[in-house]
Formats: structure tokens, C-alpha cells, sequence
């Protein structure tokens, strides 16, 4: 991961899942210098862009959804995933409704054949 951020240093953001306090997770941390943990608040889906995904899934391919299988909300959601990442703006204003920012601040400038 190191190598894949060019040696900046990684704010994670996570919440309270109890994986993420595991005796295990705390001592690999611990050994990481280029990571430090953020903790969200008990519940706080206002600070976490991941909840506006899922809201604009649940409101386009998940609304009314009764499917007979599992893959049937799978592929929804699959295909909600794939709407939202073909509009670059999308996902950064999940981010920009939080307050929140990261590096760069604006979304990249991606090529037409992304």
C-alpha cells in the first residue's frame, strides 16, 4: 500500500466495527508509520460517503426490488455501482457532501475511453 500512495502518509476513516479493534488489527497498525486511524463517531452517516452511495442505490436500482435471488440484488447493485462510477463527479460529491476532503481536492481528470 505504501508503494501504491508513493510513500504519503494514509488517514483511514473507519468505523466502529469490532474487526477493526481486533487484537490482530491494533498490533498491525501499530507497525504501520505511513497509517493513522480515524474513528467515526458510534453513529454518524452524515460523516461517511459510503451511506450516499448506498441511499442513491436504494433509490434507483434497489427501490422496489424483489427479486427472487440474492443475485438479483446483486446485479442491481452491480449495475448501480457501475452508473454511478461512469459519472466522475458522482462519487466525489458523496465525498463533498460530508465536509470531507482528500488529496487531490479536485476529482482527476479522466480520459473519455475511462
Amino acid at each position: 500500500m505504501k508503494v501504491f500512495y508513493r510513500g504519503e502518509q494514509v488517514v483511514l476513516v473507519r468505523d466502529g466495527l469490532s474487526a477493526h479493534w481486533s487484537r490482530a488489527m491494533r498490533a498491525w497498525v501499530a507497525e504501520q508509520d505511513w497509517l493513522t486511524l480515524e474513528r467515526l463517531p458510534a453513529y454518524a452517516p452524515e460523516l461517511n460517503p459510503v451511506e450516499l452511495l448506498w441511499s442513491s442505490l436504494k433509490k434507483r436500482e434497489l427501490a422496489n426490488l424483489a427479486g427472487d435471488h440474492l443475485a438479483d440484488v446483486t446485479d442491481a447493485t452491480e449495475q448501480g455501482i457501475h452508473r454511478i462510477n461512469h459519472n466522475p463527479q458522482l462519487p466525489w460529491s458523496f465525498l463533498a457532501h460530508t465536509g470531507m476532503t482528500i488529496h487531490p481536492t479536485h476529482p482527476p481528470n479522466l480520459r473519455k475511453d475511462q
